[in-house]
């Protein structure tokens, strides 16, 4: 019920979008307004999932001396989900759709580090999954989410 109520208020302040704004004035540079935009969209996806079911157990787990991190962990019910977040303006349309971002290098750094969340939890055995959340934004509207349960296959599940 409380996911439920938090997403309704998340989705009606995302209603005119996810993006950070662009400022006249600013010397902020673009890669700043991504950064800025991507916390927007896994904050926005964070209640989203909760809104459908899932219980987060971790954001932004990393490890040390390993490249990338995985935005969030979860369980759908009895399933553990490792889910990557992706969130695009879709007002630029050089940028790929959000789901070609989680490309094989991407799905490789993921694997890396869900392995060892499962290894360091004695969990290998359970059964888990990577799901990609695709968030496309554009100013003035709602974003569009897509959930991909199961996006990818891992390599020795």
């Amino acid at each position: 019920m409380l996911a439920r109520v938090i997403f309704s208020l998340v989705d009606f302040a995302a209603r005119k979008g996810l993006a950070a704004p662009v400022k006249e004035d600013s010397a902020e540079d673009s890669k700043q307004r991504a950064r800025r935009t991507g916390v927007r969209g896994e904050t926005y996806a964070y209640w989203y999932l909760r809104r459908h079911g899932y219980i987060l157990v971790a954001r932004n787990y990393t490890l040390p001396g390993i490249k990338g991190e995985i935005d969030m962990i979860g369980y759908d019910g009895p399933v553990l989900a490792f889910v990557e977040v992706k969130t695009r303006d879709s007002t630029k349309p050089a940028l790929p759709d959000p789901e070609q971002a989680v490309n094989s290098e991407k799905r490789r750094h993921l694997q890396r580090i869900a392995r060892h969340f499962l290894r360091s939890r004695r969990a290998e055995s359970g059964s888990w999954r990577f799901d990609v959340v695709a968030i496309e934004t554009r100013a003035g509207r709602r974003p569009e989410v897509r959930l991909h349960k199961g996006a990818f296959v891992p390599e020795h599940h």
